[in-house]
């Protein structure tokens, strides 16, 4: 593993722990991780949530037979569509790292409003726009790394490790966010933002990244926004 992979491994492992930091107990309540992968992280929010049923919704197949068998009540759908979960039904709603990949966040949020029980709250967490390494990539005249330009290959950074390489189908970067943004297109669905937080600080090493992305938010790799429901 590269330099460069250590670091954003790193970043990411960080933004997993400041999600679990962000989260608040509901004990007896239910959790939704919407896009929960092999669910082992799901898992892992639920305990620390401290609620009686964790679901999962995950489209791919492989994925979803992964996280069934790791603890998950999964579901398989397509976030384009409505969610198959009944209004006001939810306790926690979670997902990492998926409304990047989405060209309908206003769909996808205003589904998270819905599903929301009145005194329930959400965790989204989604790369920086504002991030250090994406303002310096701009001035060197490159891509952001986290804004991907083809829906076919990563590109337009050379200091990305991964340029040059094919994405899957679906794993393409659609919409990046600054935390002023996410929030502002939240409000608009009836969600309040309840805390503003932020992991990972390209290029620190993971002890230096936490302390300087709690110094200076605005400017870490990740976000990490909890939401209740407006009143």
């Amino acid at each position: 593993m590269t330099l460069r992979e250590r670091v954003f491994r790193a970043a990411e492992a960080a933004n997993r722990r400041e999600i679990l930091d962000t989260l608040l107990p509901r004990p007896g309540g239910v959790l939704l991780d919407l896009g929960c992968g092999d669910g082992r992280f799901t898992m892992e929010v639920g305990r620390r949530a401290g609620v009686e049923r964790v679901l999962g919704l995950e489209l791919v197949d492989e994925l979803a037979a992964l996280a069934r068998r790791n603890g998950v009540e999964v579901a398989q759908a397509d976030l384009a569509g409505r969610l198959p979960y009944d209004d006001g039904s939810i306790d926690v709603v979670h997902s990492n790292q998926v409304i990047e990949h989405l060209s309908f966040t206003d769909h996808f949020l205003r589904e998270i409003r819905r599903i929301l029980s009145p005194d329930g709250y959400a965790v989204l967490s989604t790369n920086n726009l504002a991030s250090w390494h994406n303002v310096v990539s701009l001035m060197a005249g490159w891509q952001p790394p986290p804004c991907h330009p083809s829906d076919e290959v990563i590109a337009g950074n050379p200091a990305n490790f991964v340029d040059g390489v094919g994405g899957a189908v679906g794993q393409m970067h659609l919409r990046i966010f600054t935390a002023r943004a996410l929030a502002s297109v939240a409000a608009h669905h009836g969600l309040r933002l309840d805390a503003d937080r932020a992991a990972g600080y390209y290029p620190l090493p993971l002890a230096a990244s936490r302390a300087a992305a709690r110094f200076d938010r605005r400017h870490a790799a990740f976000l990490v926004q909890r939401y209740v429901p407006a009143r």
